[in-house]
């Protein structure tokens, strides 16, 4: 199972191999964040492995900060976002 910087299981992703070949192969420059981030660049993954030279936000001490928890897919329910929240930390911090 291949984890993401913020915990989602990228082979369960319908992007993963095909527009993506996760985050830690494209340095957090995913399809996604060049579309959407000035920097092109996820921000969960520039902040734990650029900034703070983590593996993954799990191994902050902050998890989850307000960051993580305002990182919402714009195509999820309020109720699948907390939810996700909760399987993504409690897999970063197990992992």
């Amino acid at each position: 199972m291949l984890l993401s910087a913020c915990g989602l299981i990228c082979d369960d992703c319908e992007f993963f191999n095909k527009t993506c070949s996760g985050c830690y192969k494209v340095k957090g420059s995913t399809f996604w964040a060049k579309e959407m981030m000035p920097s092109k660049v996820c921000p969960l993954y520039d902040c734990s492995v650029n900034k703070k030279g983590l593996k993954d936000c799990g191994g902050c001490s902050e998890l989850p900060c307000s960051l993580f928890l305002n990182m919402k897919d714009p195509n999820s329910t309020e109720e699948q976002h907390q939810k996700s929240i909760a399987e993504r930390v409690t897999r970063l911090k197990t992992n």
